[in-house]
């Protein structure tokens, strides 16, 4: 199975370490550290599923939700990201 390369965006930002616009890419299991901007573990962590089954192929609408976009859990402020396939 070919694994398909993620775009993670951020959608909106209140985060001292993201703004919106920031993008991070996979590359098979690994961040695309050339291609990527920061990478805060905690809300990687928190999307990390949704990533991993976009990498694998499965799209939104296998996984039930009209939008991937996603909430970061630890920052008190809102920061979103949503999570896409791009061939």
């Amino acid at each position: 199975m070919v694994e398909k390369r993620v775009k993670i965006s951020v959608v909106s930002s209140k985060c001292k370490y993201y703004k919106t616009g920031d993008t991070i890419y996979t590359k098979g299991p690994l961040i695309d550290a050339e291609n990527s901007g920061n990478v805060c573990m905690t809300a990687l962590s928190a999307i990390y599923p949704f990533i991993f089954a976009s990498r694998k192929g499965l799209t939104k609408d296998e996984m039930g939700f009209a939008e991937m976009v996603f909430q970061c859990p630890d920052c008190p402020d809102v920061v979103q990201f949503k999570i896409e396939i791009v061939d």
